[in-house]
């Protein structure tokens, strides 16, 4: 019995095409779990209750953009942006550590909002609204209110920030008193606006680096399934 054994093609052919095929299963296997990974981070924003338009600012990108590579690398990011007070990525970023957060300037304490409506104000620049900007605003005057025991409020007294001539009210307000119109009574109202706060711990809402460490343990499985032959 005889045996006759040919390769077809030269060696260095079949080479460049396992290659090329190795290149192709990376790179392809590389953007399934960029993506995989882009979009469960996205899925953890909205779970955080941050809403869908900063999940939209995580983005992904394949290097080289191209062509195939054996080198080939995924970037999953936040968009920066940053027009309307702290950027994308810095919102994120504390969401995923959970930061403390405090004034800038010594010695002053936050002005946190209470209730969503005064949550969604905002001021200059689209930043989260100050005291004197809701009081311009709404055109209703601010009073501070101490709290033994508990953080001071301040509340909407429901007294215009820019009063009539004839209007008068005492200067010790108490939440008792009635202030007057034009000679009518007019019956105090007490809704909290602001909660002032030396600091503020935003609590851990997510865990990015979870996601993270699953699609690098997939990513061998994923150039496996898209290597042909």
């Amino acid at each position: 019995m005889r045996f006759d054994f040919r390769p077809e093609g030269s060696g260095k052919d079949q080479m460049e095409e396992h290659i090329r095929n190795g290149e192709r299963a990376v790179k392809r296997g590389v953007k399934k779990a960029g993506d995989g990974l882009k979009k469960d981070w996205r899925g953890q924003v909205v779970a955080a209750g941050l809403g869908r338009r900063l999940a939209n600012t995580v983005r992904g990108a394949v290097f080289p953009p191209a062509q195939d590579s054996l080198r080939a690398a995924a970037l999953v990011y936040v968009r920066p942006g940053g027009k309307r007070g702290a950027s994308a990525a810095e919102v994120v970023d504390a969401h995923d550590r959970g930061v403390l957060i405090r004034n800038r300037s010594a010695g002053l304490v936050l002005a946190v909002p209470i209730g969503k409506h005064v949550q969604r104000m905002r001021g200059r620049r689209g930043q989260r609204i100050t005291p004197g900007e809701w009081e311009q605003k709404t055109g209703k005057r601010l009073e501070y209110v101490p709290r033994k025991g508990k953080p001071p409020l301040l509340v909407d007294t429901g007294i215009p920030l820019r009063r009539l001539d004839s209007d008068s009210m005492s200067s010790k307000t108490t939440r008792y008193k009635r202030w007057e119109r034009g000679g009518k009574k007019r019956a105090r109202t007490w809704k909290p606006i602001f909660v002032l706060v030396p600091q503020v711990k935003l609590r851990k809402k997510m865990d990015l680096d979870r996601d993270s460490d699953k699609w690098i343990d997939r990513l061998p499985g994923l150039i496996v399934q898209n290597w042909k032959g």
